[in-house]
C-alpha cells in the first residue's frame, strides 16, 4: 500500500457529512462507489465520483448499488455504496445473503436515516438490520467522525470479512463542521477474485455451513465491540444520571446535560452489554438516548441493567437539546409533568391557498416553475371519476393544491401494483371510474418495469402516465438511463421508453408519446386512453427545468387590460404566478364570485408556453409582445 498527495487545499475543511464520507472512502483506497439518489444520502455518491480514482455510478436500484459494490468487494476492491433508509429495505435481499458470504475487499455501506422526516414517507431505524443482518454497526456524531469511520469501516470489514453499516442521520448528512483529512492508501488485494463455490455459491447446502461461521463472527465482533476504543466513556461531575448516546444524540446530550457522564457508543453493535453494566454501576439513574427506536433499550433491559428510555423520550423525531431538557426535568423531580397534549402534526401537504386580509402563511413544497408535471396535473384535475396512485418523486406533490390529483402514494414503483389491485378489486360503485397510475422514468426504471410487467400480463384496465423529464428531479436532477449520459455528463445509453414498454406487453398502438406542455393534445390524449378497456401508456418527454441540457424560451407576462380575473391560470400551480389583488363581484344570478388577478415573475419565467393555454382573454402573452402600463 502507498499513499499519494490529497487534493489541493485539504489541511482542513469545511465539509458536511456526506462529504467526509466521500473523502473517508477515498482515502480509505475505495475503488467502486455505487448508489441510488435519496436524501439525505445523495451527495454521498455525487462527492465520490469527483475522485478518480474512485469508479462511480449512479445504480438503476439500491439492490442494484449494494450487488455492485459486493462484486467490487469479491474482486479484491475496497467498495462502498450509499442509500437512505427505504433504499436499504430494498437492497435487503442481498444484504442478507451476502452476510454469509462475507467480504473481501472492505465493504461499507452508508445509510442515511431520515430521522424527522424532512423528505421521506416514514422514519425507520436501520440499527435494526445489524440485528437482522448480525453485521456491525458503526454510528458517527459528527462530520469529523464520518470522515474517520468510514475509513475505519473498510478495515473493520477486513478485519471480521463482513458488511459493515456506516448508520448517518439528516443531521449528519448535511450539517456542516470542520473536518482535518489526510492522504489517500492505495488498496488492492494482489490475489483478487478467489474462487471459492462452498462460499461464493449460496445454494442451501453451502448456505447451511456458513450460519454457524457467521454467529461465530458475531460473537468476535461482541468481544471486539467490548474493547473497542470507538466505546468510550465521557465523566461528568452529576452521578444521579449517566447517560448512554450514539451518533448525533451525543452531541445532543452533551449540549443538553454537560454535567452527566455519558457512554458514547461509536460501534454500537454489538452492543457492549459488560461495559454498559459498568457504567451503570456508577451512576444512579442510568438513561438511554436513541433515535428513534428504543433498540438498545430493550437489549440493555435484556440483560438484567435498570434504564429509562422511551417512558421519558419520545419514540419520533431528533431528541434535539429542547426535547432533552425538559425531560430530564421531569425525571429529577424538578419540573412538574405537562398538562396539555402535544400539538398534533401538521399535514403532510396542506392547503395553503391565501385568503383575502390572511396575511402570510406557510409556503409547501411545490412543484418549480415550468415544471413538465403542471400540465398533467392541470389535465388530470379535469378530468372527472378517477382513482388516481402515485409513486415516489417531485410528481407525489400532484396530491396538493391546486391539483388534488393523486390518490395513493406508497413506496418507490407502488403505483403499478397498486393501480392493478384498483382495477381488479373494484367494487360496483366504482365500476365507472378510470384508473390512472403516474410515475417518474427514474422510478419507473428503479422498480416500475416489474409491475407494467404484471399489469400487461393480468390484463390490466388502465392508463399507466410514464413522466420522462430525463432526471432524477427529486433529489436534483440527478442523471439516469432516461438522460443519456452518467454520472461524469459523458453520452451514454439513452432509454427508449416506447419500445421498453412494448417489450414489455404493451400493444404499439395503446403507446403515446405527448409534449405536456401541450395541453389540448395532452388532455385529448389522456381522455381517449382512460376510456379504453386496456393497458395504455402516456409517456411525457419534456426534461426537468434543473438539467444542464433545459432551453428556456421568453418569459410570459400579464397584459392588465385583457386580464379578467378568472383565475384560470392558477390551476396550473406554476409558482411563478402570483395573485396581485382580489376582488368580489356579484353576477347576475346574484350568486358572488371572487376574482383573481395576477402577475407573473418575469425572472421566474421560462417560457414554456402552459399557462397562455389555460388563459380564455389571451391575457398571458410574450413579454415582448406588450408594454405594461
Amino acid at each position: 500500500m502507498n499513499a499519494v498527495n490529497p487534493l489541493p487545499g485539504a489541511e482542513r475543511r469545511f465539509m458536511s457529512g456526506n462529504e467526509a464520507v466521500a473523502r473517508g472512502a477515498w482515502e480509505a483506497g475505495c475503488r467502486v462507489a455505487a448508489a441510488y439518489p435519496g436524501t439525505p444520502s445523495t451527495e454521498i455518491l455525487e462527492y465520490a465520483s469527483q475522485y478518480p480514482e474512485i469508479y462511480s455510478e449512479w445504480s438503476i436500484n439500491e439492490k442494484v448499488s449494494l450487488e455492485v459494490a459486493i462484486g467490487a468487494s469479491l474482486a479484491g476492491s475496497r467498495a462502498l455504496c450509499a442509500m437512505k433508509h427505504v433504499g436499504l429495505n430494498v437492497a435487503s435481499d442481498a444484504l442478507m445473503t451476502q452476510t454469509l458470504v462475507g467480504a473481501d475487499g472492505g465493504l461499507v455501506i452508508a445509510v442515511a436515516d431520515d430521522v424527522g422526516l424532512s423528505s421521506s414517507q416514514n422514519e425507520q431505524d436501520s440499527r435494526f438490520w445489524g440485528r437482522f443482518a448480525h453485521v456491525p454497526i458503526l454510528e458517527p456524531s459528527d462530520a469529523q467522525e464520518a470522515y474517520e469511520m468510514t475509513k475505519f469501516a473498510f478495515t473493520l470489514s477486513e478485519k471480521f470479512s463482513t458488511p459493515v453499516i456506516l448508520r448517518m442521520t439528516t443531521r449528519i448528512c448535511h450539517v456542516k463542521g470542520v473536518v482535518t483529512p489526510g492522504t489517500r492508501t492505495e488498496f488492492e488485494l494482489p490475489e483478487g477474485f478467489r474462487k471459492d463455490v462452498g462460499r461464493l455459491v449460496m445454494t442451501p447446502a453451502n448456505a447451511r455451513h456458513r450460519i454457524p461461521r457467521m454467529f461465530e463472527r458475531e460473537e468476535r465482533m461482541r468481544q471486539y465491540s467490548e474493547e473497542s476504543d470507538l466505546n468510550t466513556v465521557r465523566e461528568g461531575s452529576d452521578r444521579r444520571i449517566g447517560f448512554i448516546a450514539s451518533g448525533p444524540t451525543y452531541m445532543h446530550v452533551q449540549e443538553a446535560s454537560p454535567q452527566f457522564s455519558v457512554l458514547k457508543l461509536g460501534l454500537s453493535y454489538p452492543v457492549p452489554i459488560e461495559r454498559i453494566r459498568a457504567f451503570a454501576a456508577g451512576v444512579d439513574q442510568l438513561v438511554v438516548v436513541e433515535e428513534v427506536e428504543p433498540i438498545l433499550e430493550t437489549e440493555i433491559k435484556a440483560a438484567g441493567i435498570p434504564v429509562v428510555g422511551k417512558e421519558l423520550l419520545p419514540r419520533v423525531g431528533e431528541l434535539a437539546p429542547d426535547v432533552l431538557r425538559p425531560a430530564i426535568a421531569r425525571l429529577l423531580g424538578e419540573e412538574p409533568e405537562p398538562q396539555t397534549p402535544p400539538p398534533a402534526a401538521p399535514p403532510a401537504i396542506p392547503d395553503t391557498q391565501a385568503q383575502p386580509g390572511a396575511g402570510l402563511f406557510p409556503r409547501p413544497p411545490t412543484m418549480c416553475v415550468a415544471c413538465p408535471h403542471l400540465g398533467i396535473y392541470y389535465c388530470l384535475s379535469k378530468i372527472r371519476k378517477t382513482s388516481i396512485s402515485g409513486d415516489i418523486g417531485c410528481y407525489t406533490l400532484g396530491a396538493g393544491h391546486p391539483w388534488n390529483a393523486l390518490d395513493t402514494t406508497i413506496c418507490m414503483g407502488a403505483s403499478m401494483g397498486v393501480a392493478l389491485g384498483l382495477d381488479k378489486g373494484r367494487v360496483e360503485a366504482d365500476r365507472d371510474k378510470k384508473i390512472i397510475a403516474v410515475i417518474g422514468d427514474s422510478t419507473f426504471m428503479h422498480m416500475g418495469m416489474q409491475g407494467l410487467l404484471d399489469i400487461t400480463y393480468n390484463r390490466g384496465n388502465l392508463t399507466v402516465l410514464l413522466l420522462d423529464n430525463r432526471a432524477v428531479g427529486m433529489t436534483g436532477g440527478q442523471y439516469n438511463p432516461a438522460s443519456g449520459r452518467d454520472i461524469h455528463g459523458a453520452d451514454s445509453l439513452r432509454i427508449d421508453f416506447p419500445k421498453l414498454c412494448e417489450a414489455l406487453g404493451v400493444k404499439p398502438e395503446r403507446i403515446h408519446e405527448v409534449n405536456p406542455y401541450e395541453l389540448p393534445n395532452l388532455f385529448k390524449v389522456l381522455r381517449q386512453e382512460t376510456a379504453i378497456e386496456d393497458t395504455s401508456v402516456v409517456i411525457t418527454n419534456q426534461p426537468c427545468v434543473l438539467v444542464d441540457f433545459y432551453k428556456g424560451q421568453p418569459a410570459y407576462g400579464v397584459d392588465d387590460e385583457k386580464c379578467t380575473g378568472c383565475g384560470n391560470c392558477l390551476d396550473a400551480g406554476c409558482p411563478a404566478i402570483a395573485v396581485t389583488r382580489r376582488e368580489t363581484v356579484v353576477k347576475p344570478n346574484g350568486k358572488e364570485k371572487e376574482l383573481a388577478f395576477v402577475r407573473i415573475d418575469s425572472q421566474a419565467c421560462t417560457g414554456c408556453d402552459l399557462c397562455p393555454k389555460t388563459c380564455a382573454p389571451d391575457a398571458i402573452v410574450p413579454l415582448q409582445g406588450f408594454t405594461r402600463q
